[in-house]
């Protein structure tokens, strides 16, 4: 004899076993197919297998005529934007099961008027499955992930035929009584079937406005560049968590039963992906106090280029010879970092020169300061300095300072020119740039003897 249940417990749902469902679904089926193969037999049943194989001809002869013609009249539409085309090719590809669908209706209904409605029952049903289908793959391909879209497809194509066939209820009662128990929650293959439909959808939603959310702060000039990305990212962590706890929750998952297994993942995660966490924390930290942003040109030991984009676990620099370096956020944060434009864009560059003694120093450092500001990118409202900075061994040393204020057009490159202005303004002034030369003397008595190379 079973125990009475305990008083105030909610009544437990019965299943039966996948094995009874099953041999009655096979039974069912059995059934059936007994009853469609001696349907089927019958002489108007016959005719309308023939007619539903006449169609799919005539829907194979309409492609091969009509296929290429369309084609030729699509390639001449060069002006068309890109989604009309996409639309039109995705249309070509699928011209047979539009024929079909056409064709298949316009029987349908010429004879449902014309004869018996049970005489045309194959070809209803063929003509709904063939629409379904076609619907199906239009629709699905509003989807722009690849992966998203085939199984959206290949679901919804399986749900509306079984809908089409009158087998939900059978297909339905099979998903329930396979599954288990996990704390109190009973986990059917049904209930994992609608989480992941339920699911898709509301992830779909979430990235939609996502992006719709992501493009309006982008747009948005009164909030900093570090701001918008900060807030781009929590958008996105609340919009995908709702999404996965309202899905799950809809579905009925109690997920308190799942605390003891996510905290135990959880661990196993924060011992295993500690570099992960710190670079996320990092990244956050780094939008917060504003230390960098993307534009900002920074120097990180031999790589100097400016912030392309912010991630949550690395910071995109793009150098000057193209290359894009991922630096993950934990090295930003307890590195030295050199950002040139944290507070504003003006950047100042040195550069050593020297001369000889025989040249009026007060007339070097007038022609330097003109040289170098003649040169492009030179600010005028920062004039160039130059300055005696010491007296060498064969040269007087002087240092030239400039400002620019666009570092991320390379610091290199403007050197150079300040350089080679340097250059042909002391040619043009009679100024010389000393080397070292070394005076040898030969002391009385010593001999010397120069020899020949062979």
């Amino acid at each position: 004899m079973e125990p009475d249940p305990t008083p105030g417990a909610p009544p437990t749902e019965a299943f039966a076993p996948p094995g009874e469902i099953l041999a009655d679904i096979a039974g069912n089926l059995y059934l059936r197919g007994e009853t469609f193969l001696a349907t089927l037999l019958r002489p108007w049943n016959a005719y309308q297998v023939a007619i539903i194989l006449a169609l799919l001809l005539a829907a194979w002869l309409l492609r091969a005529t009509f296929g290429n013609r369309i084609r030729r009249w699509m390639a001449s539409r060069d002006g068309w934007p890109t989604w009309r085309m996409r639309l039109l090719v995705v249309i070509h590809k699928r011209l047979m099961g539009i024929f079909f669908v056409a064709l298949a209706w316009l029987t349908f209904l010429i004879m449902r008027e014309v004869t018996w409605p049970s005489r045309s029952y194959l070809i209803g049903i063929v003509t709904e499955l063939a629409s379904a289908w076609l619907f199906v793959v239009f629709a699905t391909r509003l989807i722009s992930s690849p992966l998203i879209r085939t199984f959206a497809r290949y679901g919804a194509w399986a749900y509306v035929t079984v809908t089409i066939l009158n087998l939900r209820e059978d297909a339905t009662d099979l998903l329930a009584s396979i599954g288990f128990t996990l704390g109190g929650t009973r986990l059917s293959l049904l209930l994992l079937v609608q989480a992941a439909v339920l699911l898709t959808v509301l992830v779909i939603l979430a990235r939609f406005l996502s992006r719709t959310t992501a493009t309006r702060i982008q747009r948005n000039e009164d909030i900093s560049p570090s701001m918008q990305v900060l807030v781009v990212k929590l958008s996105q962590v609340l919009l995908y968590g709702a999404a996965v706890i309202i899905g799950l929750r809809a579905v009925g998952v109690d997920l308190t039963g799942l605390a003891v297994l996510s905290g135990a993942i959880g661990v196993g995660l924060g011992f295993g992906l500690q570099k992960v966490v710190s670079n996320l924390v990092s990244g956050v930290i780094i939008l917060l106090d504003k230390s960098i942003k993307p534009g900002d040109v920074i120097s990180l030991g031999d790589t100097f280029g400016w912030i392309n984009t912010l991630g949550a676990r690395y910071a995109s620099v793009v150098t000057r010879d193209g290359k894009e370096y991922l630096i993950p956020n934990e090295d930003l944060i307890t590195g030295q970092v050199v950002n040139w434009s944290h507070s504003d864009q003006f950047v100042r560059l040195d550069i050593y020169f020297g001369t000889a003694y025989s040249d009026d120093p007060h007339l070097v450092r007038r022609v330097a300061i003109d040289a170098a500001a003649g040169v492009p990118r030179v600010l005028k409202d920062r004039p160039p300095v130059c300055h005696i900075v010491g007296f060498g061994d064969s040269s007087v040393d002087y240092i030239l300072r400039f400002w620019i204020t666009d570092p991320t057009g390379g610091l290199t490159n403007i050197r150079g020119n300040v350089y080679l202005a340097l250059w042909d303004a002391f040619k043009e002034h009679g100024i010389s740039i000393p080397f070292p030369q070394r005076e040898v003397k030969i002391l009385e008595g010593s001999t010397v003897k120069a020899t020949a190379p062979d």
